[in-house]
């Protein structure tokens, strides 16, 4: 650990370079600062209190990101007062600071850092530790009752349940939750083990750097040597061909080990087309939980918590939270969205919560608001517009005249409603789940390449049949 640590700081210099720009870089950093760790903590020595206000408010961010690209993990950063560096400053002449300002690029709209009083003495101050998201605060119904029972299982039991956990769905409803909750519940329960967190996009620059730098060796030791990888948004590696191959190698190290492997993706793996078929099949050997789009139940309950989170938030009636419930359909920060413009309006128009004023502030968004569809409704009206008998899609028949709405039934009951693969299966005449899977890609296929099909004695293109239902669907 002390020789990944020490790697790190020889090659941080070099990382924020490039993120900040050397004239930046030139500027506050280069001879006026230096790195070192405190136990986990990576420490900037700043040669006084100018520099130290200055840099944590204006680059903490950027150091912490760099930091965490090196390591693999979210890293706490602190800045403070070197006294080595504190006393080679003092014995330059008083118009130091000045000289750095003189230098300082003015951008529009830049602020100019006040010139700060030399400090009598060094003093410490700690950067204020990221809060990780944790599973006790997730609110569980329906959508994502087995996938949170999934990733809970991970922290009592790791290493023992299926491997990997594979979480995906829309955007918004939960998955980095679950994954920073593993995260932090792994650290709570294993204070030494070392956890790794962090996105596909980190894990990818990561690597392009280490061989860019000729540091292969280390990159690979601080991923494969880890106790738990948990990677957020893999699909970022889709056509990334080299850096996929390198996780894959990674993955299978620690699956060797019977290490902990726990990664969200937006669709399900075996939709993602531009997946190395090896990775599709490592994915596909543990167990994929998708989470899908709260129901009015689990809507009320996240309302009610995401109202009581916040000291700073006033009561929120219930029946207004109701009201949210029931009218708005959306993905959890949407819900959360929706929340803080009534706060806001409520606020600055220095009136009461209510219903009504919740219709008069979310006027727009309750206007867009989408209904809940079902399967049903996404039966009838698939089989409606290409005209075929009721009960058609549940039938046996395989030839295309019947297969391909029932594909299209597939993805749009996957896109417009609740359901799981298995579910909608059922629903159409007790097909399998791999039957639903393979039935959706095919369709996402069609229109990514803007396919044609004979429908009896029509050709339609895809991408109007399917719009032509949806506009159905949601009217």
């Amino acid at each position: 650990m002390k020789v990944i640590e020490h790697e790190v700081v020889a090659s941080l210099g070099h990382a924020l370079c490039q993120r900040i720009g050397e004239p930046r870089y030139q500027l506050w950093f280069h001879d006026k600062t230096v790195f070192s760790w405190d136990q986990d903590r990576l420490v900037v020595g700043v040669p006084n209190r100018f520099f130290q206000e200055w840099l944590e408010r204006t680059f903490l961010e950027d150091v912490r990101v760099v930091a965490g690209d090196q390591m693999g993990r979210p890293v706490e950063v602190s800045f403070s007062i070197d006294p080595k560096l504190f006393q080679a400053f003092r014995q330059k002449d008083a118009g130091g600071n000045a000289e750095v300002l003189e230098n300082l690029e003015d951008k529009p709209g830049g602020v100019r850092p006040p010139l700060a009083e030399t400090p009598s003495a060094p003093e410490v101050r700690k950067a204020k530790p990221r809060r990780w998201r944790r599973l006790e605060e997730f609110v569980v119904g329906p959508c994502n009752r087995v996938a949170h029972a999934s990733a809970q299982s991970v922290v009592e039991t790791p290493g023992q349940g299926p491997n990997p956990l594979v979480l995906h769905g829309p955007v918004g409803n939960g998955k980095t939750h679950l994954l920073e909750g593993i995260y932090a519940g792994l650290r709570h329960g294993q204070a030494e083990a070392r956890i790794v967190l962090l996105t596909a996009e980190d894990f990818t620059n990561r690597f392009v750097q280490a061989m860019r730098t000729g540091k292969l060796a280390g990159f690979r030791k601080q991923f494969r040597e880890a106790d738990a990888l948990l990677v957020d948004d893999i699909h970022f590696l889709a056509k990334k061909l080299a850096t996929q191959e390198e996780f894959l190698h990674t993955f299978d190290t620690l699956l060797l080990a019977e290490r902990p492997v726990v990664v969200t993706c937006d669709c399900h793996p075996r939709l993602a087309e531009q997946f190395m078929p090896e990775l599709t099949d490592r994915l596909l050997g543990g167990a994929i939980w998708g989470l899908n789009l709260p129901e009015p139940e689990t809507r009320l309950a996240l309302l009610r918590a995401k109202s009581c989170r916040s000291a700073a938030r006033c009561p929120m009636p219930e029946a207004v939270l109701v009201f949210l419930a029931e009218q708005l359909r959306g993905n959890v920060r949407e819900l959360e969205g929706a929340l803080h413009a009534l706060e806001h309006f409520a606020r600055v128009t220095a009136r009461p919560i209510s219903v009504e004023l919740a219709r008069e502030a979310l006027a727009e968004v309750l206007r867009h608001s989408v209904r809940v569809v079902q399967l049903d409704d996404v039966e009838r009206i698939v089989a409606a517009t290409l005209g075929l008998d009721k009960g058609a899609l549940r039938g046996g028949q395989r030839g295309w005249m019947y297969s391909h709405p029932r594909m299209l039934a597939v993805y749009l009951a996957r896109k417009h409603t609740p359901a799981s693969y298995t579910e909608i299966g059922q629903h159409l005449g007790g097909r399998s789940h791999s039957t639903a899977v393979a039935a959706e890609k095919k369709v996402r296929g069609w229109l990514n390449e803007d396919a044609s099909l004979t429908l009896g004695q029509r050709r339609l293109r895809v991408r109007d049949v399917v719009e032509r239902i949806e506009r159905e669907l949601l009217r």
